[in-house]
């Protein structure tokens, strides 16, 4: 059996531009509704988060350096800290659990 790349690469590309397009297409006024407009805002930082979280926890050769960076640059985002150095702390705090000989 053969296969056609260009046939799968229509189909993709298809069904791409009609999940972008459907919106513009449907929706022609402004959205009212609070309940929908709640939800269309948490989507991006929702889709961030699914996206984010596991590979913080695969990133390391141990998923416990992950967790322990995620925790810690939780607390600190959580106290105020800048992106940088939540960012530089969690590098160093998953470096040194990755050193430490808990199995």
């Amino acid at each position: 059996m053969e296969h056609n790349i260009w046939i799968y690469l229509l189909i993709m590309a298809s069904v791409s531009y009609l999940i972008r397009m459907a919106p513009l297409a449907l929706i022609r006024r402004e959205i009212t509704n609070k309940l929908l407009r709640s939800f269309l805002f948490y989507v991006p930082y929702a889709t961030l988060a699914v996206m984010t979280f596991p590979a913080i926890m695969e990133a390391t050769q141990r998923p416990v350096a992950g967790l322990c960076a995620l925790v810690a640059g939780i607390v600190l985002a959580w106290k105020g800290c800048s992106l940088f150095q939540v960012a530089v702390l969690c590098c160093a705090v998953a470096f040194v659990v990755e050193l430490l000989p808990i199995y």
